[in-house]
């Protein structure tokens, strides 16, 4: 198998939770946003991606921009087994989807948001683990919280499973939405999106995107997607001036009206297998993928799906973010990169070091990036040119995206602790 495809495949930290109630895609939240009973706080991170589910983090914050292991440290506080899930914070609390191989788990956990003490972890699944390549988790997806309930995606037993908790642990319900043949691993995450919660489930077994009622874990609607293997969550965005889910891989580039599950529009494109979520400016979602070709592409969000401009960037496994008519990204390779979304032209492009896998997030007009061996970089959203602002080294491994919220980030890494990889949660934070 081609090394490149190894590499990238399952660092599915990217994993992915999406939306929920319609939102624009700026990320300038100036209050809480409620629809269908749902709260929206610019100072929580409530699903992968961020508030805005594009990376872009409430601006009106000051996160600081250097720390190490004995500096900007708030709390850190051990996660059991190993995972590539991202923070999920909302409240007084923070949530990870975690899975212990040895004790076959696969499990949710809450810590608090104040101090870092374990607060709960309550079981999903017992034995059934389905994982395959050597960076793949049981546990690489990232919980939603709609404020009262939490939503998680498992792979487990043959199958896609969707589980619903409560905030405080309680299990509320269990859905199958599909068989799962296990290629490379499973990374894909629930989306909320008003009365539903999203999920897809793509591989040899035959791929499926369904709307699950929130409450009772009724299937709502279910499309069947190609029999192709593929890591990519469903995400709602406003785009082309209505709310779309949207889907690459498959070799397909796909739009769905997310209450109804209707196709709006479909076209070839993208590539076999995608990781990265899409992103949009408004007119133009971005999609990206690394097999079996390198590709990055904008499509008219207008209906047509029209191709706007393609490259032979490999943006495979980190997402991107599009910001004041550009795209700002990092290769998986280490490179940064900044691109005009209306043309793909490059404006400039940076070599960082190392592997990425975690996704950028932007704080107004700063950037931070992290790569595999925990070393963040952190950059203005310039598209004249790179300006480093910092480089901050914490911990050993680190794969899953980051979380910033309050003016603290939230980062899941795995650092030596007495000759033995032990993960944990870290919260940074100006002291």
């Amino acid at each position: 198998m081609h090394i490149l495809r190894n590499r990238v495949l399952f660092v599915l930290c990217c994993g992915a939770v999406a939306a929920a109630a319609p939102l624009a895609p700026s990320a300038r939240l100036n209050a809480q946003q409620v629809e269908d009973g749902m709260t929206v706080d610019p100072a929580d991170w409530p699903w992968w991606r961020g508030p805005t589910r594009n990376g872009i983090a409430n601006p009106h914050q000051d996160p600081p921009t250097e720390w190490s292991a004995t500096q900007n440290v708030v709390w850190k506080s051990p996660v059991p087994g190993r995972s590539h899930s991202s923070p999920t914070v909302v409240g007084a609390r923070i949530f990870l989807a975690g899975a212990d191989e040895q004790a076959e788990t696969q499990s949710v956990l809450c810590y608090d948001r104040a101090t870092g003490k374990p607060l709960w972890q309550t079981i999903v699944h017992r034995g059934g683990l389905m994982r395959k390549h050597e960076k793949s988790t049981a546990a690489s997806g990232t919980v939603a919280c709609d404020g009262e309930r939490l939503y998680i995606t498992f792979a487990n037993s043959d199958a896609v499973y969707v589980t619903a908790l409560s905030v405080d642990g309680k299990q509320l319900w269990q859905t199958k939405i599909a068989d799962y043949k296990i290629h490379q691993g499973y990374g894909a995450s629930p989306a909320i999106y008003q009365s539903l919660v999203l999920a897809a489930a793509d591989s040899h077994a035959g791929g499926v995107v369904a709307g699950l009622d929130r409450q009772s874990g009724k299937i709502v609607w279910q499309r069947d997607r190609p029999k192709e293997p593929n890591y990519t969550s469903p995400i709602v965005l406003r785009s082309g001036g209505r709310d779309q889910l949207l889907l690459s891989g498959c070799n397909l580039v796909s739009s769905f009206d997310p209450l109804s599950g209707k196709t709006l529009w479909e076209v070839p494109g993208a590539t076999t297998e995608c990781v990265t979520s899409i992103v949009t400016d408004g007119e133009r979602i971005f999609c990206s993928g690394g097999y079996p070709k390198n590709y990055l592409a904008a499509h008219l969000a207008d209906g047509s799906g029209k191709l706007a401009w393609e490259t032979k960037d490999r943006v495979y496994v980190p997402s991107l973010l599009a910001h004041d008519g550009h795209l700002f990204g990092v290769l998986d390779a280490g490179v940064a990169v900044c691109w005009k979304s209306d043309t793909g032209e490059e404006r400039w492009k940076k070599r960082l070091g190392g592997d990425f896998t975690a996704s950028p997030i932007l704080v107004g007009e700063t950037i931070y990036a992290t790569n595999e061996t925990g070393e963040t970089f952190v950059f203005r959203a310039n598209p004249e040119k790179f300006e480093e602002i910092a480089v901050n080294q914490l911990g050993d491994r680190a794969l899953a995206s980051a979380a910033i919220c309050g003016s603290r980030i939230y980062l899941h890494i795995a650092e030596e602790v007495d000759g033995q990889e032990q993960e944990m949660l870290y919260c940074l934070g100006r002291k």
